[in-house]
């Protein structure tokens, strides 16, 4: 976490490395700031919908643990439309 971070004071608009960091807090338990850091990531994904649907994945996988199970079935279903 502590290496993503000095990146994103090099990069903050780097959507990997926004991703990856959301990916180690949700790995921690930190699901509200996973789903925060995913979002942010989308911001700047441009049109690499690969990445941002991995993002969705990502937020719904935060919001299910966080235990909000329809957040989480609508993040999912914004993966899926991407993906199509």
């Amino acid at each position: 976490a502590a290496a993503l971070e000095r990146a994103l004071r090099i990069e903050p608009r780097n959507p990997r490395l926004w991703h990856e960091l959301a990916r180690v807090k949700l790995n921690e338990g930190d699901y509200r700031q996973a789903a925060g850091m995913a979002a942010r990531s989308n911001t700047w994904t441009g049109e690499n919908k690969t990445l941002r649907a991995a993002n969705w994945r990502l937020i719904g996988e935060a919001r299910r643990a966080d235990g909000d199970e329809a957040g989480a079935r609508d993040a999912f279903g914004k993966a899926d439309a991407l993906v199509r």
